[in-house]
């Protein structure tokens, strides 16, 4: 598998025009946004292999027709939250937020469980071969399991062959191997109402930003709730924080954090410190499926899974 590793600035900025319609904000790095990010992959990657651009279209379809066609069009366009990858007889359950997504013009992408990952793909009848063009983000996720899991998943669906299998609203991937995938797909969170549990923060820079996920000791201590009265509460890390919160067209407009005054560890005291960087201004939001994005003029921001 070749694999080019992006930071988080290069894959946000393949989002800008990498999907438009449904809904004004969608989340995190999603498949949607694999065409620039494709592109951007195709300058200079570790494996130097050349040749065509991966991101770039023919207009062909990927996508075959009739009966094949059929179940493609139950695969393209959801976002799959992974619940598990079973190799060598071994269950292996899915971290929160992995997910994988399939578009109509021919690419793959979601979240490992830390990373997120696009490549090229094509659909034809149950088979779904995806293209060595693998690029991924570079963090390091601390929780046990996580990176691990990541690695099971990104071989299962990276350079690779896989039969799929629609049903209902679940989809199982098979490898050649006799790997499997099982997904479900995903019902969308809403902004309002829901607990956003904070995965990760991005740091900004001249550059854009970089993720860092969370340390162990803040995992599930860190989150935010929005609410249609124009407010957001919650806790960063050690202190609750409530603030105003005025929702516009793909932006949220955050006053000034009202917090107690607790002291935490450093780690938890980083984080906290990062997250308060949001407030007193606007920041962009994406929101998609189980995911939401935040993220300030100067590239800080924030990811989010929705709560269970």
């Amino acid at each position: 598998m070749h694999t080019q590793r992006l930071n988080l600035s290069a894959l946000s900025g393949a989002l800008s025009g990498a999907f438009s319609g449904g809904r004004s904000a969608r989340a995190g790095l999603s498949a949607l946004a694999v065409t620039g990010l494709l592109a951007t992959a195709a300058c200079g990657t570790d494996s130097g292999d050349s040749g065509k651009d991966p991101g770039s279209d023919s207009g062909s379809s990927s996508v075959s027709s009739s009966a094949g066609g059929r179940q493609a069009a139950e695969i393209i366009g959801k976002q799959w939250n992974v619940q598990s990858v079973t190799a060598d007889g071994t269950k292996h359950d899915a971290p929160a937020g992995a997910y994988i997504e399939f578009t109509k013009n021919g690419k793959v992408g979601g979240n490992y469980g830390c990373n997120h990952f696009g490549a090229s793909a094509t659909i034809k009848g149950d088979t779904i071969t995806v293209g060595h063009d693998t690029v991924k983000t570079k963090m390091a996720c601390t929780t046990k399991g996580t990176m691990d899991f990541e690695s099971r998943l990104g071989a299962a669906i990276s350079d690779s062959t896989i039969k799929a299998e629609v049903d209902g609203d679940k989809l199982t991937l098979t490898t050649g191997d006799g790997t499997t995938v099982n997904l479900t797909a995903e019902k969308p969170a809403e902004l309002y109402g829901t607990k956003w549990n904070v995965t990760a923060t991005v740091r900004g820079d001249a550059k854009g930003g970089s993720a860092v996920a969370l340390s162990p000791d803040a995992e599930g201590k860190a989150h935010l709730t929005f609410d249609e009265k124009g407010t957001v509460s919650g806790q960063l890390g050690c202190n609750r924080v409530t603030a105003k919160a005025t929702v516009g067209d793909g932006t949220i407009t955050l006053g000034t954090a009202g917090t107690t005054r607790k002291m935490c560890s450093d780690s938890l005291m980083d984080t906290e410190r990062s997250l308060l960087k949001l407030f007193d201004g606007t920041v962009k939001y994406q929101l998609k499926g189980s995911n939401l994005t935040l993220t300030s003029e100067n590239g800080a921001g924030l990811e989010a899974v929705a709560g269970k």
